[in-house]
């Protein structure tokens, strides 16, 4: 195996370990109200957390999925993003470390290491390959027989019915996990198709029906310099490797925050919030997944430009948001696992993204309406936009650093 393989293994191995620390992380709070997971949690300009973990009533805690690295770079990253002074951990309780040790040496001495350049009264947890694998099976459950990359696909296979039977409901012996099934599980967090279910009473067929759809929130991001860093990345591979990791972390985002992730196209993501309840709520919900995208891209960015020679102009993401009416419209006659959406709302969401520099939030006065008051404040007006066949557009931008 060449060392592009070997590499694109790993990290592919990394982000589906990510994924699956967030479902541990949100099972371990499940019904204690709203658990807010963060992934590549920013706290400052080349450094960011794994995942960031927020339970109602408890501290913060952070999570690093560091399978892979050897000692000395392992206690390195741990020092730059939790040690003293570093901004974003002061109010964190612990730092949960998910890292292989079979065939590790010298492991004792290392934790040791971890520990003592971590923040004073920050918490060291260890997951290994044991403690992950019984987490797991209590959470879901399903059994690991390895972290190879053949059995962590089966892993995945497994926690999706999982998931599927959380959401949609049923026992093990009488759950279909039908396409149906899978494509909403894609486009929607289990735990949201629960709330749907259980407050609602929505099977799978009416969780999206063909039909007109009211001040529905969209946030559209796309990331800066896109083609610049294509042109200039040596070996195709990267580009697809850092694809897959905005992909991975900017759906979560959206999933997380009570959206649908409705697609990717190339560098672009859509999501929308509010299909069904509250647009006040689901204005908030759309603001907490944007300025969680801003750091997936800051992430994206950073990680890419240390694989190239040339210096990126620039680099993250800009959104843009907007609110109005959509239509769900089905794919093919009485489908309901592919739809499509309509709406002037998208093409105003698009417009004003292209209106947002790097690392900065564009909005219709509309959405920043429905925002509460000291969300508004954290917007500053700016000049009417002029959008072709729309007309001009009062907006108002924010940063991640004021959202």
């Amino acid at each position: 195996m060449n060392t592009t393989v070997s590499r694109t293994s790993q990290q592919q191995m990394r982000l589906l370990l990510e994924e699956l620390c967030c479902d541990l992380g949100r099972f371990g709070h499940s019904g204690k109200g709203i658990v807010r997971i963060a992934r590549e949690f920013e706290f400052g300009p080349g450094a960011f957390a794994d995942i960031r973990v927020e339970a109602p009533g408890k501290a913060p805690y952070y999570m690093e999925v560091k399978f892979g690295y050897e000692n000395a770079p392992l206690v390195s990253h741990l020092a730059r993003k939790y040690g003293p002074g570093t901004p974003g951990t002061q109010d964190a309780e612990a730092v949960i470390l998910l890292v292989d040790l079979v065939g590790r040496t010298d492991w004792d001495s290392t934790r040791e290491a971890i520990q003592k350049v971590l923040r004073p009264g920050l918490r060291l947890e260890v997951w290994d390959e044991a403690e992950l694998a019984k987490r797991l099976m209590a959470a879901f459950p399903v059994t690991i027989r390895s972290l190879s990359a053949e059995d962590l696909i089966d892993v995945r296979h497994a926690i999706d019915e999982a998931k599927g039977r959380i959401a949609f409901g049923g026992t093990q012996a009488d759950y279909d996990h039908d396409p149906l099934k899978a494509e909403l599980l894609w486009h929607f967090d289990y735990w949201r198709l629960r709330e749907l279910r259980e407050e609602r009473g929505l099977g799978p067929r009416e969780v999206l029906p063909p039909g007109d759809y009211q001040n529905v929130s969209i946030v559209l991001g796309d990331l800066c310099g896109f083609s610049s860093y294509v042109r200039d990345t040596p070996d195709p591979q990267i580009v697809r490797d850092c694809l897959t990791s905005f992909y991975s972390k900017a759906r979560y985002q959206i999933l997380n925050a009570g959206g649908m992730l409705y697609q990717f196209v190339g560098d672009e993501v859509v999501g929308l919030f509010g299909l069904h309840g509250d647009p006040a709520l689901a204005a908030r919900q759309a603001l907490e997944a944007a300025r969680g995208l801003l750091s997936v891209g800051n992430s994206v960015s950073h990680h890419w430009q240390r694989h190239l020679d040339r210096v990126q102009p620039k680099g993250g993401l800009h959104i843009g948001v907007s609110s109005g009416d959509l239509q769900i419209v089905s794919l093919r006659p009485y489908g309901r696992t592919h739809v499509g959406v309509l709406g002037d709302c998208i093409n105003v969401a698009a417009r004003l993204m292209s209106t947002a520099g790097p690392g900065e939030i564009v909005a219709t006065n509309n959405f920043h309406r429905q925002l509460d008051d000291a969300q508004r404040e954290r917007f500053t007006e700016i000049e009417p936009v002029e959008l072709k066949n729309v007309g001009r557009l009062r907006g108002w931008k924010t940063t991640l650093a004021a959202a």
